[in-house]
């Protein structure tokens, strides 16, 4: 009986530590920089980065607004580390504004930003990345060697910076 007791005892702290170990690899949530929205404009600007809105407005709870309110550092940095590896023009058309699909890592929550989809810019992703699938709402995705994923909407590319792809 104290045998058995021993081993299951085992077994369950094994089964934490993997557990642990998946947990850690994952990006976090928390562990994140936010910036104000001066912030964020600031570092865009000097990038030669520009941002519009269908609104011509920046509040975050209008969804025509563009809104960089919240958005993560590595947000702002994957972007212009992808304007400066491309060499192209990036107009951002959405930030942090509601009226995306929810989620950890969403728009709201400040890991997503939309971009025009310019064909110097549509080409460096294309001819870059690598190929990552079809997403659920036919979507086309491609993945940077950091991890982040570019997905190609109807009118826009949809960018997920788990990371700020090598800045």
């Amino acid at each position: 009986m104290n045998m058995l007791a021993t081993r299951g005892a085992r077994t369950v702290a094994v089964a934490a530590v993997s557990v642990a170990a998946v947990l850690s690899a994952a990006p976090s949530a928390s562990a994140v920089t936010k910036l104000t929205p001066a912030q964020a404009t600031a570092q865009l600007s000097a990038a030669g980065i520009t941002w519009s809105s269908s609104g011509g407005c920046s509040n975050r709870n209008v969804s025509t607004c563009t809104s960089f309110d919240q958005i993560n550092s590595s947000t702002i940095s994957g972007i212009v580390t992808l304007k400066q590896a491309s060499g192209c023009a990036i107009n951002i058309t959405g930030g942090t504004e509601v009226g995306h699909a929810s989620g950890t890592y969403s728009h709201w929550n400040g890991y997503k930003v939309d971009i025009t989809p310019y064909t110097c810019i549509s080409n460096y992703i294309t001819g870059t990345f690598a190929y990552a699938g079809v997403r659920s709402d036919g979507a086309t995705m491609y993945k940077s060697g950091a991890g982040n994923v570019y997905a190609r909407e109807s009118n826009h590319w949809d960018i997920l910076y788990y990371n700020c792809g090598g800045c």
